[in-house]
C-alpha cells in the first residue's frame, strides 16, 4: 500500500437507519476498488465489515467496523456504524471522528427515525455529507419519494446529482447530472460504460440539471454573476462550486445506488474523492490544556505536537485490549511513548496497524494527521482518552455515553462464577462505555444496565463467547420500602429468658411517629433517670435499626420514622446489651403493626422523545402505567413528554416504546422520590414477597 499524505485521506462515516444497506455499500466499495475479490454479504456471513459472531447471528451491525480502500490516488477510511438505536453510541463516535458522512437512506422507506439521529449528530459535528439513496433495485423503490422525505423529515434542501435509469429489478444505471451523461453498469461487476440519456428522461434531466446548476452557482458570488450573465457554467466551474458548497455545508448532494449489484458505486467513489474534505480541509481541532478551560487548537500538520483520540476499544480475550484511534496532529510511530492526560499516565505504543475489518495490517510508516489506526495491549488507555506528548499536554472533549434505560438482574449459571462475572463485565465496559454495572445494596442483585434489551442480550452473548461466563437474565426486583402512617405512644418491648443460672432481661417503652418522606430514621433517647442504664441504650437503637432492615409487611427496609425510647426497666444481674437489643427490636416490630404500616415504591421522572403523531398513544400508555404527565416541550419535529411514573411500571419500557413508535421513540429517566403504593397493588406485592420468602426457607 502506498503511503498517503493527509491531503489524500478521506475519513468517511457511513451511517443511517438499520437495514438501509450501509455495510453492503462498504463491501461494494471494497470490491469495486479491487480491495476484495468478491462482494461480501451480510446475509450469508461473508461480510468483511460485519465479522463479529453476534453480527452474523443477527444479520446486522452492532459494532463500528473500520476498513479502507484506495481510489484515484486517495485512501478512503470507512467507519461503518450500526443503525440500531441500541448501539447508537458507536454511530455518535463514528461521526465525531470522521471528516464527512455518507447518510444512507433506503429507497423504499425513505428517511427513518435513526436517520434523523444521524443527521442531528452530523450537524453537531458540522460534517459535509452526501445522501445515498440505496437499494434502488428493491420492489417499490422510489428515488423521488425518498428525496422528498429528506425535505419533509429533515427539513433540509438537497441537490440530486444523479437520476436512476430503470426502477426496481430493472434499475441498471444512472444519469450523471453534472456531466449530463448516462452510465450503464454491468450488474455485479461494478464497471460502467457511457450511454445516451434515455429519451423519456430528457425533460426530467434538463429540469433537475437546471436546478442543480442554480444551487451550485449560489455557492459563490463570482459563479452566480457568471451564471446570471450566460445562463450556464462550464465543467470546471461546476466542480469548483460543487466542492465549495459541499465543504461549507450549503449543498448536500444526493446520489442513488444498488450496493448489492454494485450499481452507482464507482461514481459515488469519484464523488467521495472529489467533493469530500481531507483532514487538512477540516482544519484545526479545539481542546484544552489539562487543568484549564481556555480553548487551544491543534492543526492537522506534521509539525504540530502529536494529538490523537481513542474512539473504540475492543476487548479481545487473545490479543488483549485493541485500541482504535485517530490522529489529529503531528506524527507517531511504533514504540513511541505517549502521554494520556485523562489518566495522567505514560504508555508506549506497540506495533501500529491499520484495520481491514477484523484483519490487522501492520505499518512501519509514521502516521500522519487523519490516519486511523490501532494498537494492542495498552494498559490504561480507554475509549474517549486523548493521546499526546507529555511536553505538550492537550485534551480533546470526550463523547458522553447515553444514559442506560434498561436493566437486568444477572445470576451466574454456575455457582462460584460471581467474580468471573464482575471481571468480564469490567472488560466489556472498557469496550462499551454505555454499559453500567452495580450491585443493588437493598436487593443484593447484580444489575447490568444498557441502552436496550438487544444491547444487554448482545453483551451477555459476548460474555459467554469471549470469557466463557454464562449468566441468567432476570427482571430486577423493585426496591420497595416500608413506613408507617400514624403515630403511637407507649409500646412495650419486653424480653425475658430464664434458663438456669443467669438469665436475660430487657424492658423498653417506645413512642413511634412517621417523618416526612425522604427524612430517613431518627432515634431519640428520652429516658429520665436510670430506668434504663446508659450503657444499654445504644443497644436498643441497634436492635431497632437491624429490625428496620427487614420490614413487617413484606421484608423491605423500613424508613421515614422516629422512634423515642421513653421508659423501661432492668435487672441488676440478668440485663445485658443483647437483652436490650432484642427488646428494642421486639418493641419496634410490635409498634409498626399498630402504626398503620404501608408500602412505598420508587417514582422516576421520565422524558420521552417522540414524533408528534404518537402523542396520544404515549400519554394513554403512561396513564395505564399509573404515570402523571408533568408537561410537554417541542424539540424540532418531535415532542418531549415529561412525566412521573412508578419504576415498577417501566422496567421493560424500552422494547415497549420501540414497539409503540416503530423504533422512533427514545427516553431517559432518573429517580425522583418514594410514594405510597396503592392498596390493591400493595396486596399483590406483599403476597409475592411472602411467597418468595417461603420458597427460600424450604
Amino acid at each position: 500500500m502506498a503511503k498517503y499524505e493527509s491531503q489524500a485521506l478521506r475519513n468517511v462515516a457511513v451511517a443511517g437507519h438499520g437495514g438501509t444497506g450501509k455495510t453492503t455499500l462498504c463491501e461494494s466499495f471494497l470490491f469495486v476498488s479491487g480491495k476484495t475479490e468478491r462482494l461480501g454479504r451480510v446475509d450469508d456471513g461473508s461480510s468483511s465489515m460485519d465479522f463479529d459472531p453476534e453480527e452474523h447471528k443477527r444479520r446486522s451491525s452492532i459494532n463500528t467496523a473500520v476498513n479502507f480502500f484506495e481510489w484515484d490516488k486517495h485512501k478512503v477510511n470507512l467507519l461503518d456504524s450500526p443503525g440500531d438505536s441500541n448501539f447508537a453510541y458507536d454511530m455518535v463516535g463514528c461521526l465525531a471522528h470522521a471528516d464527512a458522512a455518507l447518510v444512507v437512506i433506503d429507497a423504499v422507506s425513505g428517511v427513518e427515525f435513526q436517520t434523523i439521529k444521524v443527521w442531528e449528530n452530523a450537524d453537531i459535528n458540522s460534517l459535509p455529507r452526501i445522501v445515498v439513496i440505496n437499494r434502488m433495485d428493491r420492489e417499490r423503490a422510489d428515488f423521488g419519494k425518498a428525496v422528498e422525505s429528506i425535505g419533509a423529515k429533515l427539513g433540509r434542501k438537497v441537490t440530486p446529482l444523479m437520476l436512476p435509469i430503470g426502477t426496481e429489478a430493472s434499475f441498471k444505471g444512472v444519469v450523471d447530472l453534472v456531466t449530463g451523461k448516462a452510465f450503464l453498469f454491468d450488474e455485479g461487476k461494478g464497471t460502467c460504460k457511457p450511454a445516451d440519456v434515455p429519451a423519456d428522461m430528457a425533460a426530467q434531466v434538463e429540469k433537475l440539471r437546471g436546478s442543480m446548476v442554480e444551487d451550485i452557482a449560489e455557492t459563490d458570488e463570482a459563479l452566480m454573476d457568471k451564471y446570471l450573465e450566460s445562463g450556464e457554467l462550464d465543467a470546471e466551474e461546476l466542480q469548483q462550486g460543487l466542492r465549495k458548497g459541499v465543504l461549507s455545508g450549503s449543498m448536500i448532494p444526493v446520489v442513488c445506488t444498488s450496493a448489492l449489484k454494485n450499481i452507482g458505486t464507482s461514481l459515488l467513489m469519484d464523488l467521495i474523492v472529489r467533493l469530500l474534505p481531507s483532514p487538512v480541509d477540516r482544519g484545526a481541532v479545539t481542546g484544552t490544556k489539562p487543568g484549564s478551560d481556555e480553548p487551544e487548537e491543534r492543526t492537522p500538520e506534521l509539525s504540530s505536537p502529536f494529538t490523537a483520540r481513542v474512539f473504540k476499544t475492543i476487548a479481545d480475550p487473545y490479543a488483549g485490549r485493541v485500541t482504535i484511534f485517530r490522529v489529529y496532529s503531528g506524527t507517531v510511530t511504533s514504540d513511541a511513548i505517549f502521554y494520556n492526560p485523562t489518566r495522567k499516565s505514560t504508555e508506549r505504543f506497540g506495533n501500529i496497524f491499520f484495520l481491514e475489518g477484523k484483519i490487522q495490517k501492520p505499518t512501519e510508516d509514521p502516521l500522519v494527521p487523519g490516519d486511523i489506526a490501532a494498537v494492542t495491549k495498552l494498559k490504561e488507555t480507554l475509549t474517549g482518552d486523548t493521546l499526546c506528548l507529555e511536553k505538550y499536554p492537550f485534551i480533546l472533549p470526550r463523547i458522553a455515553p447515553p444514559p442506560a434505560v434498561m436493566s437486568f438482574a444477572i445470576e451466574p449459571k454456575s455457582r462460584g462464577d460471581e467474580e468471573k462475572i464482575v471481571s468480564s463485565i469490567n472488560r466489556l465496559i472498557e469496550e462499551d462505555p454505555t454499559l453500567t454495572y452495580r450491585r443493588d445494596e437493598q436487593t443484593k442483585e447484580m444489575i447490568l444496565s444498557g441502552t436496550g434489551q438487544v444491547h444487554i442480550e448482545v453483551t451477555v452473548e459476548k460474555m459467554k463467547r469471549k470469557f466463557g461466563v454464562e449468566v441468567i437474565l432476570k427482571t430486577p426486583k423493585v426496591p420497595y420500602k416500608e413506613t408507617i402512617k400514624k403515630a403511637r405512644a407507649g409500646i412495650q418491648g419486653r424480653y425475658k429468658k430464664q434458663s438456669g443460672g443467669r438469665g436475660q432481661f430487657g424492658d423498653v417503652w417506645l413512642d413511634l411517629e412517621p417523618l416526612p418522606r425522604g427524612t430517613g430514621f431518627e432515634f431519640a433517647d428520652k429516658i429520665v433517670g436510670g430506668v434504663v442504664p446508659q450503657q444499654y441504650r445504644p443497644a436498643v437503637e441497634k436492635g431497632i435499626v437491624e429490625a428496620m432492615e427487614e420490614g413487617i409487611l413484606a421484608g423491605y427496609p423500613t424508613v421515614d420514622l422516629k422512634v423515642a425510647l421513653v421508659d423501661g426497666s432492668y435487672h441488676t444481674v440478668d440485663s445485658s446489651e443483647m437483652a436490650f437489643k432484642i427488646a428494642g427490636s421486639m418493641g419496634f416490630k410490635k409498634g409498626v403493626l399498630e402504626c398503620q404500616p404501608t408500602l412505598l415504591e420508587p417514582i422516576v421522572n421520565i422524558d420521552i422523545e417522540i414524533p408528534d403523531e404518537y402523542m396520544g398513544d404515549i400519554i394513554g400508555d403512561l396513564n395505564s402505567r399509573r404515570g402523571r404527565v408533568l408537561g410537554m416541550e417541542s424539540k424540532g419535529s418531535n415532542q418531549i413528554v415529561k412525566a412521573s411514573v412508578p419504576l415498577a411500571e417501566i422496567l421493560k419500557y424500552a422494547p415497549d416504546l420501540r414497539s409503540m413508535t416503530s423504533g422512533r421513540g427514545t427516553f431517559t429517566y432518573e429517580f425522583s422520590h418514594y410514594e405510597e403504593v396503592p392498596a390493591q397493588i400493595a396486596e399483590k406485592v406483599i403476597a409475592e414477597a411472602k411467597k418468595e420468602k417461603e420458597a427460600a426457607e424450604k
